[in-house]
């Protein structure tokens, strides 16, 4: 796609057209004029607030996704969704099992629904998500959704793209101790006892509730929510905790120190990105010119490859658009 084309597409995306949206999220993800594209998308951006959904396999999000999406609708708002599936280690791909549970929005012009392999990367997160919540922001969705992969510890990442986080549990998986002590529980803003038609999700909700309780006053406190897509249990409940939390974190100027550490984690991710371009030349130059590396202390090794990282020759040939 050339410069003229970019600029043809951006102008169709800030006409709300979807086709455009997944265009430039397709160039995005594939690192096609990546920079030339979010340059231009930055400056329109950053005004919505972004409803992070997480919590282990099973748990019922993306169900709880599609309920939510059926309240904000009916309040007349654009939903922009973006579920991030675990890539196959072997292949790459990834099921995108969401286009699947989400099939009552796929006709609905106000609902943009975005699927996403997390190709290899870490976090429950795909590397280009923040970008293409940016696009579907700039694309005119008010109410933006990112729902990731459960993975437990690492799921830590999603706090760096969402303001409100949701951390979804469900009962009858053993223990409710157990689960609140797998690793995601410290970045919840919210938190939902999913599927509370099941038998223990009274008790499920008491051991969270006992759990917050021993961590003192806070200024805000996570709510714990009993919810259920059948019979539509707590869904409108939910809806009014995240209004309210989103006041607190304006009111409170929070989300403006969120948004400063995400900027910064974001440039991390960025130079990492160059640096991991600058090992690869510089490793290869290296294999070039000493071919029995293997039989070399790695510490010595390393210490060659930052050399020449650092030189100007190498550096010249990054870029992130590769």
């Amino acid at each position: 796609m050339k410069t003229h084309d970019y600029e043809l597409w951006l102008e169709r995306l800030w006409k709300g057209e979807r086709r455009a949206a997944a265009r430039l999220i397709s160039q995005v993800e594939n690192n096609r004029g990546r920079i030339e594209i979010m340059c231009q998308i930055l400056p329109r951006t950053g005004q919505r607030m972004i409803l992070g959904i997480t919590g282990p396999p099973g748990a019922g999000k993306s169900s709880l996704v599609g309920a939510m999406t059926h309240l904000y609708r009916d309040q007349k708002e654009k939903v922009g969704i973006v579920a991030v599936d675990p890539s196959s280690p072997y292949s790459g791909g990834a099921i995108l099992g969401d286009r699947i549970r989400m099939q009552s929005h796929s006709t609905d012009p106000g609902v943009f629904i975005r699927s996403m392999g997390t190709r290899g990367h870490l976090g429950g997160v795909a590397r280009s998500t923040g970008d293409v919540l940016r696009i579907l922001e700039a694309a005119g969705y008010e109410r933006l959704l990112l729902e990731t992969v459960g993975v437990g510890q690492s799921e830590l990442e999603i706090m760096e793209l969402a303001d409100t986080v949701i951390v979804v549990l469900n009962p009858g998986t053993g223990d409710g101790i157990q689960a609140i002590k797998a690793g995601i529980m410290e970045i919840a803003d919210i938190f939902v006892v999913n599927k509370a038609d099941l038998p223990g999700a009274e008790h499920l909700k008491n051991d969270i509730e006992m759990v917050l309780g021993l961590n003192g006053e806070k200024p805000w406190r996570p709510p714990v929510i009993l919810t259920s897509v059948l019979d539509q249990r707590g869904l409108s409940e939910l809806r009014d905790q995240i209004a309210l939390h989103q006041n607190y974190l304006i009111q409170s100027g929070k989300n403006l120190l969120r948004r400063k550490q995400a900027f910064a984690q974001e440039v991390w991710y960025h130079w990492e990105e160059l640096a991991r371009q600058s090992f690869a030349i510089a490793w290869e130059n290296l294999r070039d010119a000493e071919k029995d590396l293997e039989q070399e202390n790695p510490y010595r090794l390393a210490e060659k490859v930052w050399a020449s990282i650092v030189t100007e020759e190498t550096v010249k040939h990054v870029s992130f658009s590769k």
